[in-house]
């Protein structure tokens, strides 16, 4: 099957049919264009609404993200983020991997189409013109033909007349001789001219033409593959990444497991317990039994304190619930029950502390408006962060220290005077951080004091940095019990920094029994321990592990009997006892 045998008379609807196919391939290409735009556009709605749900930094959203939920949402607006970047990926692979190709491709075939109707054009012209010339020598031949006829008439006509003289005749005789010679040359021409039209008629029907024709099937019929495998190339763009959007939802369902609604609940006793002891009963005042009623008052009372004193540990007068009001009778006499809800509403935290709060005012810097586990962590986590600060400030005194040395060494490349300013610089910063951090440690001390018990944990990190600084438990306490309305003034957390005395939070570690191992641990490089409380280890060393990470960086280790102490957990590849007390089983 050809088209320039079987179509060899149908040149114009070869032409138009050429034409609607590239207009069917460039309606292709504005189509995979238009795809583009749509998935560039999904992903840049999908980005933004990703982002627009991202928590803000240094926020109270940032806050709540601590919640398995919510990091499970975090966790789904990042794997939405990586969706929509396959997206542009399928954008940018249409673009780059079709449409451009199209375009330059279908230039190229306008090109060759051109070029081809260009020689056929050129075929039908020659082959038109030939036409004409064999036309032309045709009418000339049958004009010379009847001019003979009509000179050979004449000269016969002359001829038999015997009027007209013999010079006449001859006349005639030669001009009818002289049109036979003309017929006889266009005779001659014509058919040389038909001759040479039917060869060149039988080159354009037989060569010229199926030849153009072939070369013009050929170019559709690659149109026709071209748009094929485009069509293909589309959908493989699309099934390149459904493997990575299915990574992207299984991201999606594995956050969603990840969910744990206990770990949740105890998040919120975390971030709101206060600490306090519930309230106990409230004794009957009887009223119509002036003498009873104090006896009995009498009574409650001591044994109300004593059970407050047991309960505090002698360390705090008896509270009552904080919403509790005053007594505020007028004419009655502060009796030893009102006198112990006057104790409370002038002991710290205040009540008038919250509602400060609530309009916006300035915080204390100890934190004291907030009840006593809170505060607790507030300090701890105002310790840990000066701690840091120190250890950075330590870091850069050491680098100035080392510079110091080598200037000395090599003069030419600085003078060691020059950081002078810069090392008593960093060293008085380093004594203020100090400081600061025993006045925190103080307070710490005393709300550690004031709560019931203390997890290990929370020991463990108030003295992870006790190398850099000075561990300090003052008599806050008692000067914030003695002052008359409870407060804690600057000017007294001055003068107890300059009582620093041991007290027996100190010695908690002291008394307590060697713990068991729970597991081993293989050092993954060398730990200098250079701070109290830790342990210097040597990279490929094993050692027992007795207390594992609490969520601080830091896994308690042991050597021997008497060498034990903490290293940072991304030092040691940790191998856990599933059967050991407390040890937790890892997937």
């Amino acid at each position: 099957m050809s088209w320039g045998t079987e179509l060899w008379d149908q040149f114009d609807n070869l032409e138009k049919h050429t034409q609607w196919g590239i207009d069917i391939l460039e309606k292709y290409i504005k189509f995979v264009k238009e795809r583009a735009e749509i998935e560039l556009s999904y992903a840049k709605q999908l980005r933004n609404l990703s982002k627009k749900y991202q928590p803000k930094k240094n926020s109270k959203e940032e806050e709540e993200y601590k919640y398995t939920a919510c990091k499970a949402f975090l966790s789904t607006l990042n794997e939405m983020n990586d969706y929509a970047g396959q997206h542009e990926v399928i954008s940018e692979n249409m673009i780059s991997q079709i449409t451009m190709d199209l375009v330059r491709y279908v230039q190229e075939l306008k090109q060759e189409r051109k070029s081809n109707f260009h020689d056929g054009r050129k075929a039908q012209q020659h082959i038109e013109t030939c036409w004409k010339q064999l036309e032309s020598s045709k009418r000339r031949f049958e004009r010379d033909c009847k001019e003979a006829d009509r000179a050979q008439q004449y000269f016969e006509k002359m001829d038999a007349d015997i009027n007209v003289t013999k010079a006449d005749v001859e006349k005639a005789r030669q001009q009818a001789q002289l049109r036979h010679q003309m017929a006889e040359d266009s005779k001659a021409d014509y058919s040389s001219i038909l001759q040479r039209f039917n060869q060149e008629q039988w080159e354009y029907y037989h060569t010229h033409i199926p030849n153009i024709f072939q070369k013009i099937q050929e170019m559709e019929e690659r149109r026709i593959v071209r748009i094929g495998e485009s069509m293909k190339t589309y959908a493989e763009v699309d099934r390149q990444v459904i493997p990575i959007i299915g990574k992207c939802l299984d991201g999606i369902v594995k956050a969603a497991e990840s969910i744990d609604q206990k770990n949740d609940s105890q998040l919120v006793v975390e971030a709101y317990k206060s600490g306090f002891e519930p309230p106990g009963d409230i004794e009957f005042e009887d009223y119509t039994q002036p003498m009873k009623r104090t006896v009995s008052e009498n009574s409650l009372s001591s044994s109300k304190d004593s059970k407050s004193e047991l309960k505090f540990g002698g360390k705090s007068r008896g509270k009552l619930w904080p919403f509790i009001k005053k007594n505020k009778s007028p004419k009655q006499q502060k009796e030893p029950l009102s006198h112990r809800f006057n104790e409370f509403m002038t002991s710290k935290p205040k009540i008038h502390c919250f509602r400060s709060l609530k309009r916006g005012g300035a915080t204390p810097e100890d934190f004291s408006n907030l009840p006593p586990e809170q505060r607790r962590k507030k300090l701890q986590q105002k310790v840990d962060d000066l701690n840091k600060e120190i250890q950075k400030e330590t870091d850069q005194r050491d680098a100035i220290t080392k510079m110091k040395d080598v200037y000395l060494k090599n003069p030419q490349m600085g003078d060691p005077a020059s950081l002078d300013h810069k090392l008593a610089e960093a060293t008085q910063n380093i004594e203020k951080l100090r400081l600061e951090t025993q006045k925190f440690e103080a307070w710490l001390a005393e709300v550690e004091g004031r709560l019931p018990a203390r997890s290990d944990q929370a020991r463990r990190q108030s003295g992870m940095y006790d190398g850099q600084t000075h561990q300090t438990v003052t008599n806050c306490a008692q000067d914030r019990e003695s002052s008359p309305d409870g407060s804690y003034t600057e000017e007294q957390s001055q003068e107890s920094e300059l009582k620093v005395l041991a007290t027996d939070f100190d010695d908690e570690f002291d008394d307590e029994e060697p713990l068991p191992a729970i597991g081993t641990c293989k050092a993954l490089y060398t730990f200098e321990g250079q701070n109290e409380g830790t342990i210097s280890v040597v990279e490929g060393e094993v050692l027992s592990v007795i207390e594992e990470d609490k969520g601080d960086g830091w896994t308690r280790i042991r050597r021997n009997e008497d060498e034990e102490g903490y290293v940072p957990t991304s030092y040691v590849e940790v191998y856990l006892d599933k059967n050991a007390k407390g040890a937790k089983t890892y997937i």
